[in-house]
C-alpha cells in the first residue's frame, strides 16, 4: 500500500491560512488534491493536521471532500506521519506538504517509481542539496520501517517537525538518493510561504488553469520564461529560513549543531 500523506495545517506564522487561499474559485488545498489524484503509483491519500481549533476547517474540507483525515501534535509532524501511516495500514509512505499547490502527479511517480525499482531507504526530488528541481515541488519516499525507525529514535526539534531529518542527517547509515530533473530549473521557487509566494501562484493558475484539467511543470516554465516579471515576483525570499531556524531550536533544546549534510 503507497500512501501519500500530506501535512497541513493553518496556522502559518509567515502567512496565516494559506492553503486554503483562494484561487480560480477554489482553495488552494483543493487545487493540490485535484493536482496529485492523477497519481498512477499513490493508492491512497490522506490528510494530517493538528488537534488545534482552527484547523477545524481542514477537517470539515475533508469531511466535504470525502478525504481522509487525522489530527495530532501540532509540532511533532513525525508522530502526525505514524499516525497517518498506521491509520492507512501504508507500506511506503510518499510524504507531501500541502504548500506545495504547484506539484503534479507526474513528478511524484517518478520519485516512487525510483523507489520502488531500487533497493534505496530513502528516495526525494530534494535532498541532499544541490536540488535540480524547484523548491516547491517536494516528494519523500520511504518504508514504514523506515518510519517507524524515525519515530523511535528521533529526538530533535527539527527531527520531529521536519520529520525525516533523522535519516537525511545519517548519509553513512541510510541509502539516500535524490531524483534530478532532466534541466537544472532549481532557481524556480513555487513553495507557498508569503504573500509573495501567493502572488507568483495565483498569477500561475490565472493564467494556465483549466477546469478539469491538470497543467504540468513544462508549461509553469515555459509560462515563467516568457514573463520574467512574473518570476521575479518571489525571488528574493531565502528557501531555508524555516529549516535554519528549526536547527537554532535544537541548540536551544541542549543539542550539538546539526551537521547540515543535505545542505551542502
Amino acid at each position: 500500500m503507497i500512501v501519500a500523506v500530506i501535512q497541513a495545517r493553518m496556522s502559518s506564522t509567515r502567512l496565516p491560512g494559506k492553503i486554503m487561499l483562494p484561487v480560480c474559485g477554489k482553495p488552494l488545498l483543493e487545487h493540490f488534491i485535484d493536482r496529485i489524484k492523477y497519481s498512477k503509483t499513490i493508492n491512497k491519500i490522506i490528510i494530517a493536521t493538528s488537534i488545534k481549533k482552527e484547523d477545524n476547517v481542514i477537517v470539515d474540507f475533508c469531511n466535504k471532500k470525502n478525504i481522509m483525515c487525522i489530527r495530532g501534535s501540532e509540532n511533532d509532524l513525525l508522530s502526525r506521519y505514524k499516525m497517518a501511516a498506521d491509520e492507512t495500514q501504508a507500506d511506503i509512505i510518499v510524504r507531501l506538504t500541502s504548500d506545495t499547490p504547484l506539484l503534479e502527479y507526474n513528478v511524484i511517480d517518478e520519485v516512487v517509481n525510483t523507489y520502488i525499482q531500487n533497493e534505496y531507504d530513502f528516495v526525494s526530488n530534494c535532498y541532499p542539496l544541490p536540488r535540480t528541481y524547484p523548491d516547491g515541488t517536494n516528494v519523500e519516499v520511504f518504508s514504514i520501517g523506515i518510519l517507524n525507525e524515525m519515530y523511535l529514535h528521533a529526538k530533535k526539534p527539527s527531527e520531529r517537525e521536519h520529520v525525516t531529518f533523522y535519516v537525511l542527517m545519517q548519509p553513512e547509515k541510510f541509502k539516500i538518493f535524490r531524483v534530478d530533473n532532466t534541466r537544472d530549473i532549481s532557481n524556480y521557487r513555487f513553495n507557498l510561504d508569503y504573500e509573495l509566494d501567493y502572488e507568483l501562484i495565483r498569477e500561475i493558475f490565472n493564467n494556465l488553469y483549466k477546469d478539469g484539467e491538470v497543467f504540468l511543470l513544462e508549461e509553469i516554465i515555459e509560462f515563467l520564461e516568457k514573463n520574467p516579471n512574473i518570476l521575479k515576483i518571489n525571488s528574493q525570499i531565502d528557501p531555508y529560513k524555516g529549516i535554519l531556524e528549526s536547527f537554532d531550536e535544537d541548540i536551544k533544546k541542549g543539542f550539538k549543531k546539526s551537521d547540515n549534510f543535505f545542505m551542502k
